[in-house]
């Protein structure tokens, strides 16, 4: 299935990246930058521009992530970060209105998963969860081979689950250290990797805040295989070891020694994700 040619585009805070997915090989990729104030059909034509840049005849369809909540059936996203003017976009209809071509339009987070589970780390694991690391933390469920995205594409959003006096997203992703300490995150990490003794110190707390966050995804999902992307990931031997001393304390003894933890080394697992989307929906 995945020898068609699908174009698969990822739609950034910065720049939309896209690329032709062929079997397991990615073209040269296109990025052209966000005009994000714009409004509606500017921000469309950017998407165009990378668009018209890849498209050929033997392209079978066309899938992009967005960060944002999607009306899966009609294709619609809602509230897109970082766009203003994308309160509500019937994106799938524009793109099969203007290419001819089926469209497909998900939430980044569950692209994240679709790549992992068609390309990475969790080719032939049927089930699996897709966490994304960043200034927050997101989530894409895998169950039986297919997305689950829920009712409303609000599946897999556990940065959202309620955690101590706020979310998961305010402790467990890299907006930990501004939320918490007013630190810049970068700086933090230069710091850990040097060996300071503060700044590793709360990449323990990273660790043991993310590794409670995926007891939960545990209790609820029960999955063999857990997938961390984004890029608090890269710094993943830094609050590993508290992460997984968390991970220990899961109530099911068996299933805590058979949970699998891994990092992602797919590049760009977006793009991929979004192609995946296709694949998704045979």
């Amino acid at each position: 299935m995945t020898d068609v040619k699908v174009l698969g585009i990822d739609l950034g805070a910065t720049n939309i990246r896209g690329a032709l997915v062929h079997g397991n090989s990615l073209s040269g990729i296109v990025s052209v930058r966000i005009q994000s104030d714009g409004d509606v059909p500017t921000v469309m034509n950017d998407i165009y521009q990378v668009i018209d840049t890849l498209n050929d005849d033997d392209v079978a369809a066309i899938g992009i992530g967005v960060p944002s909540v999607v009306d899966i059936a009609e294709g619609i996203v809602y509230d897109v970060q970082y766009i203003p003017s994308w309160v509500e976009v019937p994106l799938k209809r524009l793109l099969e209105h203007k290419y001819r071509k089926p469209a497909f339009v998900n939430n980044d987070a569950n692209c994240f998963a679709l790549g992992e589970h068609y390309f990475g780390k969790g080719k032939d694991v049927a089930t699996m969860i897709g966490l994304t690391l960043g200034t927050g933390l997101g989530g894409g469920v895998i169950i039986n081979n297919k997305l689950f995205a829920g009712a409303n594409c609000g599946a897999g959003e556990f940065g959202m689950l309620p955690f101590n006096d706020q979310v998961a997203d305010y402790y467990c992703s890299g907006s930990l250290f501004k939320n918490v300490y007013g630190l810049d995150g970068t700086k933090v990490y230069e710091d850990a990797k040097k060996g300071d003794a503060k700044a590793l110190e709360l990449y323990d707390e990273l660790g043991t805040n993310l590794g409670r966050a995926i007891r939960m995804v545990m209790y609820t999902f029960d999955p063999p295989l857990i997938v961390l992307g984004g890029s608090v990931s890269q710094a993943y031997d830094l609050f590993s070891r508290a992460m997984w001393d968390e991970i220990k304390k899961f109530a099911y003894s068996k299933s805590a020694a058979r949970i699998r933890v891994e990092v992602s080394e797919l590049e760009n697992s977006g793009i991929l994700g979004a192609a995946a989307l296709y694949f998704d929906a045979q």
